[in-house]
């Protein structure tokens, strides 16, 4: 083992940048005391300080006049209390303060030890200081210290926090490969780190190459490895490691299951979701509020809501208590529905029990609310927000305004906008969708285009949605020819048409009498790819049958039949 070699790497990799670009604020760190007294009987004051730092959490002015005292006593009292010190404002989080505090043992000449030098490379990671931590790990290594798996993982930790995580696992490498130890946190916290940045198979190697040599494999370590593999929607990988802890004996716990569930239910299979649900009761795993919470959240999304409350009620025969993740789960599937009254209840009923309303919540009402065109109570709720001084997003505006726009209160909706630019909330391509919609449904094109050219002045990028909208509104107002210019435009750009924009346009053609450009276009469409639907066949349908073009409408009606669009 090297400390020299380290210390080396570690000036060479981070500290010389650092120094040219930060030559004030690198603390100093070699002042010598060799007054200090390491060991000496301990005065009554210094052990009734002791004790009631142990005794109770002080707050952050108590314990910056506790160090102060300690710094004035004479003599001096070890290392170890102002370390305890300084431990209890990093527990509070007053990073800033315990390095000010650090920084005056050093003017004093106090020398610091392993532990204290510890908290101020902590203090660094958490405050996005790197290079200082590492300034702090080379003074480690110069001062002799053996600097232990916690030092080392409170470096690896920072870097994981800065998103630096390849920088972390080359500092694992050159540590491991000087003998120094890391332990199952230090491990834990790479991998963790490694998935936070979607490196989930770099995790996975890291996993391989520790495992039995340097340090058993723990549950943790699969857990975060399984989660992110399900967030990647690779969960038959997931459940293969799942297979491999309980190969090894390493028991699952409510985590493991939680991730897989979740899994299961992201990539569309809730009875294989169920199945492991099952699975954990037997196990005797209880499942936790998230479990509930994700399983509620699946039944929702397909519509069945009966199911969502049944897993609601089973949650409650447990004795688990929903939290507002719960509760914003099931009012979204009544929403689903269109079952806002339903929706309402849940909300009232959720802020009767004690759990306050976020603005998830109150996004979800709103939302649900406009879409039944209930818009005045949607208002009503968002005047409710206010009150309650919750900060409203852009997703709380977009669907007020396009409430608005749909119930042709473009100006209200305009209002909404200014109020939404004014208060910090950047409109995006689905707020001005919905106003392009609005100005389109009222035949007012020309401030449609008017608007679609000032958004993109803006740099926000129009959507295949929004030249949708603008094809359907030009072929409202009788502008043809327009909306197949706009339509040539968006296949010569290689935009990947979907069948809502070609039935827009067939249905501008047929509403013209252009039945054979509409049926030419039906066969484009195909040849892309994209598969008309039962609403794109009966446009045509009706309009042939209409101009009385009887042969070519039950030739299509018979192709409805045979791809399973129309009953017999």
């Amino acid at each position: 083992m090297s400390f020299s070699n380290l210390r080396c790497l570690v000036f060479s990799l981070f500290i010389p940048n650092f120094r040219r670009s930060n030559p004030k604020i690198i603390p100093n760190f070699h002042h010598s005391n060799p007054k200090f007294i390491h060991h000496f009987p301990f005065s009554n004051s210094t052990r009734r300080l002791y004790s009631r730092l142990h005794e109770e959490e002080e707050d952050e002015d108590t314990l910056v006049s506790s160090f102060n005292r300690l710094l004035n006593q004479n003599p001096t009292p070890p290392i170890i209390h102002f370390g305890q010190i300084l431990g209890s404002l990093v527990k509070a989080n007053h990073y800033s303060t315990a390095v000010s505090l650090h920084r005056q043992l050093e003017l004093t000449g106090i020398a610091s030890n392993l532990v204290t030098l510890s908290i101020l490379i902590n203090c660094f990671c958490q405050l996005g200081h790197n290079s200082l931590s590492f300034s702090v790990f080379a003074n480690i290594l110069k001062k002799g210290f053996h600097p232990n798996a916690v030092t080392l993982t409170t470096i690896i930790k920072g870097l994981c926090l800065k998103g630096q995580v390849h920088q972390a696992l080359h500092f694992h490498d050159k540590v491991v490969a000087l003998g120094f130890q890391l332990n199952h946190v230090s491990y834990g916290t790479l991998i963790n780190g490694l998935c936070e940045v979607g490196e989930t198979r770099t995790a996975l190697q890291l996993l391989r190459r520790v495992d039995g040599k340097l340090v058993q494999p723990n549950v943790v370590m699969y857990n975060t490895i399984i989660d992110s593999m399900c967030k990647d929607k690779l969960v038959k990988d997931a459940f293969d490691l799942y297979f491999e802890m309980l190969a090894r004996r390493i028991a699952p716990d409510v985590v493991t299951y939680n991730a897989l569930i979740s899994g299961f239910c992201i990539v569309g299979k809730l009875e294989e979701a169920i199945a492991l649900f099952n699975n954990m009761i037997l196990e005797n795993i209880n499942p936790n509020v998230y479990t509930f919470s994700i399983l509620v959240d699946a039944f929702c999304k397909e519509g069945n809501v009966k199911e969502a409350k049944n897993v609601f009620a089973m949650m409650m025969k447990r004795g688990i208590k929903p939290n507002i993740v719960t509760y914003n789960c099931l009012m979204d599937g009544y929403c689903l529905v269109k079952k806002v009254n339903k929706a309402m209840d849940i909300f009232n009923t959720m802020t009767q029990r004690g759990v306050s309303a976020n603005v998830r919540s109150y996004n979800i009402m709103i939302n649900g609310l406009c879409k039944i065109q209930m818009v005045d109570e949607a208002m009503g709720l968002f005047k409710e927000i206010r009150c309650r001084k919750i900060i409203v997003d852009t997703i709380t505006y977009n669907s007020l305004i396009d409430g608005l726009c749909k119930s042709g209160r473009i100006s209200f909706a305009h209002e909404l906008l200014h109020e939404m630019c004014e208060r910090g909330q950047l409109p995006d391509t689905i707020t001005y969708n919905s106003i392009l919609g609005g100005l389109c449904k009222k035949y007012h094109v020309e401030e449609a285009i008017a608007l679609l050219r000032k958004f993109k002045d803006q740099g926000i990028q129009p959507n295949l949605c929004t030249y949708t909208i603008l094809i359907n509104g030009l072929c409202q107002s009788g502008r043809l020819k327009n909306a197949q210019e706009v339509f040539q435009n968006l296949l010569i750009k290689g935009y990947n048409l979907n069948v809502y924009t070609y039935t827009v346009m067939i249905q501008g053609l047929c509403g013209k009498g252009l039945f054979d450009e509409a049926l030419a276009l039906l066969s484009k469409m195909k040849d892309n790819g994209c598969v008309p639907d039962a609403v794109t066949y009966e446009i045509i349908v009706r309009s042939l049958f209409y101009k009385g073009e009887h042969d070519k409408a039950e030739k299509l009606l018979r192709e409805m039949i045979a791809r399973g669009l129309l009953e017999n």
